[in-house]
């Protein structure tokens, strides 16, 4: 297994490019696990970790998001049981911290003594870490979709589709308690596809969040946009999201007036 971890960096890289890649490595392994015990069964892909995956979006992520659609049979322990019992056949150790006190339930997934194995780090108490976070109350109107995936391995992923993984992510925007970069970059490759959003989807996850309708819809999207996007900080944003970049120069379309533009031109 840290041959094919080998395969992915070469010592030209810097550090925060090769853990990168190690990271994505894990999240693949991890999805993987995830299709092989039927747990796709109950959950469906989504977040800016899902654009990278299926769709090659030119920015590296922590988070393995799902939504849960399914809750016969879903047992969130029973998942960090598989994982740490799958992960070990891969040759990974891995420790777990789950919690389920909310409607999110979440794993941090550590791998200590890898980065050092792999050369990346000196320290054997150095852990790189993947996020693992199933919302177990997700608001009503996701679409599912099936793609298969040939990225080291050959396997199948249940996803929410376009519209409406662009629609949560319109949701994380402008509803999230703190500005995530990360957020912004994805929301502009939304819009550089002209991808619509699941309206019914993103109005469900505000009534949801804020306990109100905002009633956004194809006819009044675009003044939605303009009004909210005016209040982002893209200094924040920038700050956030660089590291998980490899061309810093993307940096540059994180500006306000260019999205604006933007959204001007898309949205007649």
């Amino acid at each position: 297994m840290i041959d094919i971890f080998k395969q992915q960096i070469n010592q030209a890289m810097p550090v925060e490019a090769k853990s990168n890649r190690v990271r994505e490595l894990l999240q693949i392994i991890i999805l993987k696990i995830i299709y092989d015990r039927g747990f796709f069964n109950n959950l469906a892909f989504t977040g800016g970790t899902a654009l990278r995956v299926l769709f090659d979006i030119k920015r590296f992520s922590e988070d393995l998001d799902f939504s849960l659609v399914d809750k016969k049979g879903y047992n969130f322990s029973d998942i960090n049981s598989a994982l740490i019992r799958n992960l070990k056949l891969y040759g990974l150790n891995a420790e777990i911290k789950p919690k389920t006190k909310s409607n999110v339930h979440s794993t941090m997934i550590k791998f200590p003594g890898l980065l050092k194995s792999l050369g990346i780090s000196k320290l054997e108490s150095q852990k790189i870490s993947v996020k693992f976070e199933v919302d177990s109350n997700p608001p009503k109107g996701g679409n599912i979709s099936n793609t298969l995936i040939n990225k080291i391995y050959l396997f199948n992923l249940v996803h929410f589709d376009l519209s409406s993984m662009f629609a949560t992510k319109l949701h994380a925007c402008f509803y999230r308690k703190f500005t995530k970069g990360r957020d912004f970059y994805d929301f502009l490759w939304y819009l550089g596809k002209k991808i619509k959003p699941n309206y019914f989807l993103f109005n469900n996850a505000v009534i949801q969040s804020e306990n109100k309708d905002p009633g956004v819809n194809e006819g009044n999207f675009k003044e939605y946009l303009l009004e909210n996007i005016r209040k982002i900080d893209f200094d924040l944003v920038k700050k956030d999201v660089e590291r998980f970049l490899d061309d810093k120069n993307e940096l540059k379309l994180l500006n306000l007036k260019l999205i604006q533009s933007t959204i001007e031109s898309l949205y007649l």
